[in-house]
């Protein structure tokens, strides 16, 4: 990492390498752990979800996961996201994608020990719930 701190990925007994597919994950949980965020429409799914939505999501395909609405670029001690994401009507989007980016950020930071350097975050639909 940039800031001098020792990267805890290495270690005098080997390095830890953690795939994309695991950072798409992690961030695919945590924004469906934010109240606002449609999670049945990418990220995490809620078994019985009939909600309409106003268009058809289109998700993102990482490159190793397979997330849906989730891309990641992950370096040797850095990771960037890219999040595609349903909001539930009513709540307000800046809201919503500044509570996702936080949530993202504090748990692949704290459950990989990657610094994340950028969550982008597309509003890609509004559902409403039934």
């Amino acid at each position: 990492m940039s800031n001098g701190k020792r990267n805890p990925l290495e270690s005098d007994r080997g390095t830890t390498t953690i795939s994309d597919a695991v950072v798409s994950a992690i961030a695919s949980r945590a924004v469906g752990e934010v109240d606002g965020v449609d999670a049945s429409h990418g990220g995490t799914s809620l078994p019985g979800d009939t909600s309409r939505t106003v268009g058809e999501f289109v998700g993102g395909i990482s490159g190793g996961g397979g997330t849906r609405g989730v891309s990641v670029e992950v370096g040797e001690e850095q990771a960037a996201v890219d999040l595609t994401l349903n909001v539930i009507y009513g709540n307000p989007v800046h809201k919503i994608t500044d509570d996702v980016r936080k949530n993202v950020i504090k748990k692949v930071e704290t459950l990989t020990g990657l610094e994340v350097t950028e969550v982008n975050v597309t509003v890609n639909d509004v559902t409403f719930p039934e």
